[in-house]
């Protein structure tokens, strides 16, 4: 525990000095918003091409593996949601609370962190957790809230989410590596070297614009962020690990990549999704908050307890 502790402190250490920078104002709001913009569009996505043009489609899609990653962010979804009802809060509510309790950073965390941790065999898995999040769930959630806020599904839904998922760098860079993998050529050495050394970038710029960003958030609606930040750091790993690990036999090494996904802190781009619908923004900030500030402690230990 305490070696493993020590390797994923200094990435810690990356988001607490990205965090005073942007407290003492030392990093200003838009300079935060300029560094994610070329984390988000640039370093990270280089690093998800390079990660995706040297895998098949079969390395990232494992049946096994996405069936218990989706049973176990499902049975988290339904808790999330009746307890919000049992709160006698509307559905559009009640649908982001469970977003915001299965929606890891794995984008601006979890790649970085877990692939170095883990070893790159982590990466495939990764990318499917990140691919599940961002299409299965974010998708989810749009419908849910057109549905509930317009009575109907809109003959336009389809095209708007299309076009949401092809406006994600970092799907359109897994979706290019995968279409460049599929021609069983190496990159060229000059483009390799290109976005590897784009994609150094992802991993220190990443973890300070998370601190910067967090800079800016309260602790509000401390009741409901509590039990949110509970839900995500400890009964969705257990339930993944459940689903992988006993009900559907994934193999133990990827099994416990998915665990550690799980026991990511809630995703940055969740308070984007609130912002957009106007949807409990409070109580998400103050989530991703809490759920970062003690996953240094958690994640840690998941960490240690699926590498044993």
């Amino acid at each position: 525990m305490l070696a493993v502790f020590l390797q994923t402190l200094p990435f810690f250490a990356v988001i607490g000095l990205g965090y005073w920078a942007g407290r003492s104002g030392f990093f200003p709001r838009e300079a935060t918003a300029y560094l994610t913009n070329f984390v988000f569009y640039f370093a990270l996505s280089a690093m998800l091409f390079g990660f995706s043009a040297n895998m098949s489609l079969g390395d990232i899609f494992e049946p096994r593996a996405a069936v218990a990653y989706l049973w176990g962010c499902g049975l988290i979804y339904l808790i999330a949601l009746s307890v919000a009802f049992a709160r006698r809060r509307p559905l559009t509510e009640a649908a982001m609370e469970a977003h915001t309790a299965i929606i890891g950073n794995t984008g601006f965390l979890g790649v970085p962190m877990l692939v170095l941790l883990l070893g790159e065999a982590a990466a495939g898995t990764i990318i499917l957790v990140l691919v599940i999040d961002l299409i299965v769930f974010s998708t989810l959630l749009t419908v849910i809230v057109t549905l509930s806020r317009e009575g109907r599904v809109s003959v336009d839904l389809p095209r708007v989410i299309a076009i949401g998922l092809l406006k994600n760098p970092m799907i359109v860079a897994m979706m290019l590596g995968l279409a460049w993998s599929a021609t069983a050529m190496d990159l060229p050495q000059p483009v390799n070297a290109f976005m590897t050394l784009l994609g150094a970038a992802a991993t220190p710029g990443a973890l300070f614009a998370i601190g910067a960003s967090l800079a800016s958030n309260k602790a509000e609606r401390m009741t409901v962020a509590g039990w949110l930040t509970f839900a995500k750091l400890v009964l969705h790993p257990l339930a993944v690990g459940f689903a992988a690990f006993f009900l559907f036999s994934v193999n133990p090494y990827t099994a416990g990549v998915l665990v550690a996904a799980a026991a990511l802190p809630v995703a940055g781009n969740v308070y984007i999704l609130a912002q957009h619908f106007n949807i409990g923004v409070a109580r998400v900030s103050a989530t991703i908050l809490i759920s970062t500030a003690i996953s240094v402690a958690t994640l840690p230990l998941i960490i240690a307890l699926v590498t044993s």
